[in-house]
């Protein structure tokens, strides 16, 4: 089958895989937007999970023709992992709820889900993740999968593998001729150079009609391939493109700014949770796979129209509280607890988010590195982080402090910040 998307052109798809998306649990995924509340700001940014796990699941294959280009495998061998790593891509957001991660708030329990023990957390609530390790290891969806991919010698096991970063018991089913390749596909699911990033920034750019998360992704492609280090396959990607990853970094770092932090999807959110913490019970999300079919955006609509909670009707009307007060972590000379005490004093209601977001969320010192720099000249590796400058120059998070007031009582609002910033400028 072939899918037309306006972000990759063509996408072929495989028998197997028609047989997962036109499934209940990835249909499901037409009803769930990739980026929630966007939609308030960018009026185009209506698309879904189902479109976005599509075009990163082509990108994935793309990554690894293009990381085993010179690489020998049996012909078995590359096509079982080549299919692999496309099916844990294509059901990566799976999990995924109604309006993007602000319902991971009202998650219930992980203990609920029943998930195995190799898939260990020290998390008490349930993220999209688990779900859809649930999804893929117990639900009706598991045996779909394993009666279409049972020919390549593909189990559900192996993708939540892929997509968890945890191996099931049983022996490594990623080891071949003594080469462990585990870290190297697993990078392609999820890593500093990933297919759920690499189509996500394209996307998400092209539907709010921003520029920046634009990169070179062919250049990329063009530079990747495989280095072996103790009897591991690492995914490399050669010096001639640590530019292109520089960019492809700085991409996502804009969008953070421009897209995925803006102040008004941000509020949105917030006045969801409160939502949330005012009417419990009125929205929930269910352990139980079936009942979570059900459990989408329409659904949390639904439920927000028929609330008498304020905030409910806030969200459905659109009427947002506004902001006047922004700071970064460059600011300097603010003081966001002695305005928000004089805003309540002169009892504006108001409320603060503070969000925050790092260069990359995958690397962590102490933890095996996702991407290496190959220099084929002289055949060294070097952790892409050492790499780069851009980590140690955006080693911090990212921090977007905002307040917001009613709409009613914005200006009485705004001379007490700018009577802030006058006391901190004298």
């Amino acid at each position: 089958m072939r899918v037309r998307d306006p972000i990759h052109g063509t996408i072929h798809v495989s028998e197997q895989e028609v047989r997962v998306i036109d499934g209940p649990y990835y249909q499901r995924l037409r009803s769930v937007r990739q980026l929630g509340f966007g939609d308030l700001a960018f009026p185009g940014a209506t698309h879904t999970r189902h479109a976005h796990s599509l075009g990163a699941m082509h990108v994935a294959s793309r990554l690894f023709d293009a990381m085993t280009a010179r690489v020998t495998l049996a012909a078995d061998v590359k096509e079982r992992f080549r299919a692999v790593v496309r099916l844990a891509v294509l059901c990566h957001d799976l999990g995924h709820m109604p309006f993007s991660h602000a319902a991971e708030k009202i998650a219930p329990n992980r203990a609920a889900l029943s998930l195995p023990a190799w898939l260990p957390s020290e998390a008490l609530r349930a993220t999209h993740e688990d779900f859809t390790a649930r999804l893929l290891l117990d639900s009706s969806l598991t045996q779909l999968v394993e009666q279409a991919y049972a020919p390549l010698g593909i189990s559900p096991a192996m993708a939540v593998a892929l997509i968890t970063g945890a191996l099931p018991p049983g022996g490594n089913p990623f080891v071949e001729r003594g080469v462990d390749w585990f870290p190297a596909l697993r990078a392609l699911v999820s890593g500093e150079l990933d297919a759920d990033r690499m189509d996500y920034l394209l996307r998400d750019s092209f539907y709010t009609g921003v520029n920046y998360g634009r990169y070179d992704m062919e250049w990329v492609l063009q530079n990747l391939s495989v280095a072996e280090r103790a009897g591991r396959a690492h995914l490399a990607l050669s010096k001639a493109a640590v530019f292109a990853f520089e960019d492809f970094l700085l991409s996502r770092y804009h969008m953070f700014l421009s897209v995925y932090y803006h102040h008004t999807s941000v509020s949105f959110d917030l006045m969801l949770r409160r939502y949330y913490e005012e009417a419990p019970g009125e929205f929930e999300i269910p352990a139980d796979p079936e009942a979570f079919l059900s459990c989408d955006d329409v659904a949390l609509l639904t439920a927000l129209r028929a609330s008498k909670n304020d905030w409910a009707r806030r969200i459905t009307s659109r009427r947002g509280y506004k902001r006047v007060a922004e700071f970064t972590e460059r600011d300097t000379g603010y003081d966001v607890d002695t305005l928000t005490r004089a805003l309540a004093d002169a009892k504006v209601d108001h409320f603060t988010v503070e969000s925050r977001g790092v260069l990359s969320k995958y690397f962590d010192e102490g933890e095996t590195p996702s991407l290496y720099v190959a220099d084929h000249s002289t055949g060294r590796l070097t952790e892409v982080s050492k790499y780069t400058p851009l980590y140690q120059r955006f080693a911090g998070a990212v921090r977007l402090t905002r307040v917001y007031v009613k709409p009613e009582q914005v200006e009485q609002a705004r001379p007490m910040v700018a009577a802030m910033f006058a006391k901190a400028g004298s």
